[in-house]
C-alpha cells in the first residue's frame, strides 16, 4: 500500500485544483513532482493556518476590487465613445479601429489605465457606425459600450 501525503497547492495544477487548496497526493508524486517544482507545500499545521488566514485576506481584497469594478463599469456603460477615422465613400474604412485604440479612448475618458487586453474585440472595426463592443474588467463584471466611428472630415 503506497503512503499519501497532504500538500497545500501553490498554483493551479491541472486535473489535481487550484491554488490554495489542501489535497492528499501519493508521497512519489508530492517528493519527486510537486515539491520540485514548487507547485506545492508540505500540509503542516502551521501552513494551514497561515493559508486559512491568506484566504480570508484574498476574500476581502476580491470583495472590494468587485465593488470597485462594478462601479467602474457603471461609469462605462455610460459613456460616449466616438472616434473619427478615414473612409471611403461607402462606409469602408481605410485603417481599422483596434482595441488599442478603443482602450485608449477609454483610458482618456475615464483617467484610468484601460488595458487593451480587456477590450474584447474579435476583428476590428472596418467600417463607420455603430458597434456594440464588451469590455471584460474582471473575470465577473462584464462592461457593454457603443463605439461609433464616424468618417473625418
Amino acid at each position: 500500500m503506497s503512503q499519501h501525503l497532504q500538500v497545500i497547492l501553490t498554483e493551479d495544477v491541472h486535473n489535481l485544483g487550484s491554488a490554495g487548496e489542501i489535497v492528499r497526493v501519493r508521497a512519489g508524486y508530492a517528493r519527486n513532482f510537486l515539491l520540485p517544482r514548487k507547485q506545492a507545500v508540505l500540509a503542516t499545521r502551521s501552513k494551514v493556518n497561515e493559508i486559512e488566514h491568506h484566504k480570508q485576506v484574498i476574500a476581502t481584497k476580491m470583495a472590494r476590487l468587485h465593488k470597485e469594478l462594478v462601479h467602474l463599469r457603471d461609469k462605462i456603460q455610460g459613456l460616449d465613445l466616438t472616434i473619427e477615422a478615414q473612409a471611403g465613400e461607402e462606409g469602408k474604412l481605410f485603417g481599422s479601429v483596434t482595441a488599442t485604440a478603443i482602450a485608449e479612448l477609454l483610458s482618456a475618458k475615464l483617467n484610468v489605465p484601460v488595458d487593451r487586453r480587456k477590450v474584447a474585440l474579435e476583428d476590428p472595426i472596418k467600417e463607420i457606425g455603430e458597434h456594440k463592443v464588451a469590455i471584460r474588467l474582471g473575470k465577473e463584471v462584464m462592461a457593454k459600450v457603443v463605439v461609433k466611428v464616424v468618417a473625418a472630415a
